[in-house]
């Protein structure tokens, strides 16, 4: 007999419980329990879990965590949390572990003195006046789509098709090599 492929789908999926705690890579295993009759039957064996308090040295406090025992040598070995933190991979800390590095990164730099980076991911600057001249970049490519689409008399806010606007462009002889839009040369 053959799982269904809905239990598939669940077998494929990650862990998620290993999500919210330092599980250091552990994951449900699955197997099968084989007696004397050789009949098999499907089980599972899950990571060893356990809710500890941690202490971290540098937020000067013990963290409350569920970590597997595994986490706990690893910890050991690597001289407490903060170090733990700070030298392993993300794929092995998953989400909860990603957020006690920052918090241990940014106390850190805050005992330091220091201030933490910031990116502004949106902020980009815009030249003051774009035309079709302008060296290819998406500001180009939009403002030709919207100079195509208002020639088409489309409603306000709607473009272009990528195929309308070179036809536009081909049909008024503006240069379509200096505007990224895939247009063959």
């Amino acid at each position: 007999m053959f799982p269904s492929k809905a239990l598939w789908d669940v077998v494929s999926q990650p862990f998620k419980r290993s999500q919210h705690g330092l599980f250091q890579g552990k994951m449900k295993q699955y197997g099968n329990n084989v007696p004397f009759s050789k009949h098999k039957t499907r089980r599972t064996w899950l990571p060893n879990v356990q809710q500890k308090r941690v202490p971290s040295e540098i937020l000067g406090q013990a963290v409350r965590l569920k970590i597997t025992t595994r986490a706990l040598r690893t910890i050991k070995k690597k001289g407490g949390l903060d170090n733990y933190l700070k030298k392993t991979s993300p794929e092995l800390l998953g989400y909860a572990g990603m957020k006690l590095r920052q918090n241990v990164r940014s106390q850190e730099l805050e005992k330091k003195g220091k201030k933490e980076k910031t990116f502004n991911l949106t902020a980009y600057p815009e030249p003051k006046a774009v035309t079709l001249g302008s060296p290819p970049s998406l500001l180009t490519a939009r403002l030709a789509r919207a100079m195509a689409s208002k020639q088409l008399g489309k409603k306000d806010g709607e473009l272009a098709t990528v195929e309308e606007t070179i036809e536009y462009l081909e049909k008024f002889r503006i240069s379509t090599r200096k505007l990224p839009l895939g247009a063959p040369h």
